[in-house]
C-alpha cells in the first residue's frame, strides 16, 4: 500500500469505527430505553422494592412453599444483584448417566411433593433439563400437578392457588411444548401475594 492510500484507509477505519461501533450501539440503547425500558432491562420481576429475577430467565425461589421448574443452570440474586449462567446443564440423550439423572430428579421430586406424588407421578418436564438451562417456562399440566403440596405448604386451599396458577397461564413460547405453559418466577411472587393476604 502506498503512503498516499495509508491516511485515507485508516480515516475509513476511524469512521467505521466510531459508527458501528460507538454510534450505533448507543442509539439503538438509548431508543430502547425510552421505549422499551423494561424489556431492554431483561423484563425484571419486581416484589417488595427487590428484583426476584428477569422475566425470561429462569430464577427459582427456594422452598417447599413455591413452584418449581426445570432442572438447570439458573441465574440467582446476590447481594441485590442479578446474576445469570447459561450452559448445557442436560445430559444426551445416549449418556448412560441421564437416566440415573432423571430417576434421582424425580425421587428427589416425589419427596418435595408428597401429596402430588399419591395422585400421579411426577411429570418428567420437571426431572429433565433445557438446553441452555435457563427457561422460565413450564407446561401447565407441570404447575398444576405441584398445586396440592405448595396450598398445603401455605395453607391455602387448593381452589385457591389452582385458579392462582390458571392467572399466569400462556401459549408456549417455543414449538416444543404442546399446550399452555406457566412461567414459574410470577406465579411464585404472585404466591407471595395472596398468603400475604390471608
Amino acid at each position: 500500500m502506498q503512503s498516499n492510500e495509508f491516511r485515507p484507509t485508516l480515516v475509513v477505519l476511524a469512521a467505521a469505527t466510531l459508527l458501528t461501533g460507538v454510534a450505533y450501539p448507543l442509539l439503538v440503547t438509548g431508543v430502547a430505553q425510552l421505549v422499551f425500558p423494561a424489556q431492554a432491562n431483561g423484563s425484571p420481576i419486581m416484589a417488595a422494592g427487590q428484583t426476584k429475577g428477569l422475566a425470561w430467565i429462569a430464577q427459582p425461589l427456594v422452598g417447599p412453599h413455591y413452584f418449581v421448574g426445570r432442572p438447570g443452570t439458573q441465574a440467582v440474586v446476590r447481594d441485590g444483584g442479578l446474576l445469570a449462567a447459561s450452559g448445557g446443564s442436560n445430559l444426551g440423550p445416549r449418556n448412560p448417566q441421564l437416566r440415573t439423572t432423571v430417576e434421582q430428579r424425580l425421587s428427589e421430586l416425589r419427596k418435595q411433593f408428597p401429596l402430588a406424588a399419591q395422585i400421579s407421578p411426577p411429570p418428567l418436564w420437571l426431572a429433565t433439563a433445557s438446553a441452555s438451562g435457563l427457561d422460565p417456562q413450564i407446561p401447565l399440566d407441570a404447575a398444576l400437578w405441584q398445586v396440592p403440596d405448595v396450598a398445603a405448604a401455605r395453607h391455602l386451599s387448593t381452589g385457591e392457588v389452582r385458579e392462582l396458577v390458571m392467572q399466569h397461564v400462556a401459549a408456549p413460547p417455543w414449538a416444543s411444548v404442546d399446550g399452555p405453559v406457566v412461567t414459574v418466577l410470577p406465579l411464585d411472587v404472585a404466591l407471595d401475594a395472596l398468603a400475604a393476604r390471608h
